[in-house]
């Protein structure tokens, strides 16, 4: 359940047009018809439009609907408020993946090889390194937000992530839990090679050297037995429990509540999920939940800067509809930051070379939900290491731990190929 804001930006900001963007399709409309926003208050693109490719997880067992949603959001603002890129609109190939099949993403990043597009867009794709040689060959960068896939992370070449590397996440939260002197930690996770990999090469050395007791529990991809789940996470009485991912909201809300349904009194960990907080009310207080970008439950805390951008994104993904969240509003940004981006930098050469060197050069530049971004580095793909780990304080609330930003240990994060 997602709470309808229409409070700050309802004449401003109201979303009217719908575009019609579907697996592997494109609406050549893209930027057109009436947008519902006051006459005079935003700016509408014109022209050809840009083409981008999306990697979707809406295909398969893993899916994560909030994409589709954050997706259509953007595109009406990018479109239709902000001039799109260069005064000219962005047009989305949205393809859908299977995060347990490879050949599906494959597949896409050929289609958008043939569709001509000037980047690829990660939808938090675990199974993106199976597209990163035909991209490559093709000089299509890959951009995102997270790279989901660690072999993604692990190179600079040929990609762009507005976020911190999947690890920092992790490495952030662990960091938060031994400052706290909570020192037992059980994590669930789908059964996806990507989970056994980051838990056994990440979640275990890095819990030796906290000496923090860190255990794994794997679900069927199709979805757990929340009840069984919740009883073997919180077997032991852990100091916290809960997801290291969640592909979609409903796995959060389901689990948390589970966990207290069983019992379960200690700290709840659920990924990037924001909505099991408005479902659960009272009983979420004490739950722990990370993202890149500052969410709307935590609108009071977040800095000036960003403030205003938390309130537009929550108003474009209510107004689009279907599932929210963390996907819904990390996918807005990731596509507002890609659009700012390359007009920061005054992109003109729109291939896709002109697209990389235009993100890869971007310095000190603010991105729309989060922190100020450096990005071309060397090393790695990832324009910043800091993250956010909030904590729920009260009725669809959240607070930052820490009052902010956490950077991750830079030491321990040189462990991880790419993540620093």
């Amino acid at each position: 359940m997602r709470r309808r804001t229409g409070r700050v930006f309802a004449a401003a900001v109201a979303a009217a047009c719908v575009f019609s963007v579907v697996s592997c399709s494109s609406d050549d409309d893209s930027g057109s018809g009436s947008t519902g926003v006051a006459e005079g208050s935003g700016t509408a693109a014109a022209g050809d439009p840009i083409r981008v490719g999306l990697f979707n997880p809406s295909q398969g067992p893993g899916t994560q609907p909030g994409v589709t949603t954050g997706k259509d959001a953007a595109v009406e603002y990018i479109n239709n408020q902000i001039g799109g890129i260069n005064g000219r609109p962005i047009e989305v190939i949205d393809c859908g993946i299977d995060q347990t099949a490879p050949e599906s993403t494959i597949s896409c990043a050929n289609q958008f090889v043939q569709a001509g597009v000037v980047a690829a867009i990660d939808g938090y794709n675990s199974e993106s390194q199976a597209a990163m040689p035909i991209l490559t060959s093709a000089g299509i960068p890959m951009v995102g937000q997270i790279p989901f896939n660690t072999a993604t992370g692990a190179e600079a070449a040929n990609r762009v992530y507005f976020g911190p590397p999947a690890a920092a996440f992790l490495v952030g939260f662990m960091q938060s839990l031994k400052a706290a002197e909570k020192e037992s930690l059980t994590l669930a996770n789908a059964d996806l090679p990507q989970a056994h990999q980051v838990f056994d090469t990440l979640m275990v050395p890095l819990g030796q050297q906290l000496q923090i007791d860190v255990k794994g529990v794997y679900y069927p991809p199709a979805g757990p037995n929340y009840t069984a789940l919740a009883t073997t996470l919180a077997d032991g009485d852990p100091a916290a429990a809960g997801l290291m991912t969640s592909a979609n909201e409903n796995n959060c809300t389901k689990l948390s509540q589970s966990l207290r349904s069983v019992g379960y009194q200690g700290t709840m960990f659920m990924a990037a999920c924001t909505e099991f907080i408005d479902t659960m009310g009272a009983q979420a207080v004490g739950a722990q939940t990370y993202s890149p970008i500052w969410q709307p439950p935590a609108l009071e805390s977040a800095p000036e800067e960003v403030k205003e951008n938390v309130q537009i994104s929550e108003q474009y993904v209510d107004e689009a509809g279907g599932s929210g969240g963390f996907y819904a509003y990390g996918m807005f940004a990731t596509l507002v930051d890609f659009v700012n981006g390359l007009n920061t930098a005054g992109v003109t050469d729109f291939t896709g070379p002109g697209v990389l060197a235009g993100l890869k050069g971007l310095t000190d530049f603010q991105s729309f939900a989060g922190p100020t971004l450096t990005c071309g580095k060397e090393t790695t793909p990832n324009c910043t290491t800091e993250m956010l780990l909030f904590e729920v304080t009260g009725d669809n609330k959240t607070e930052p731990v820490g009052g902010g930003y956490i950077t991750p240990n830079p030491e321990v994060l040189k462990m991880i190929p790419g993540a620093i």
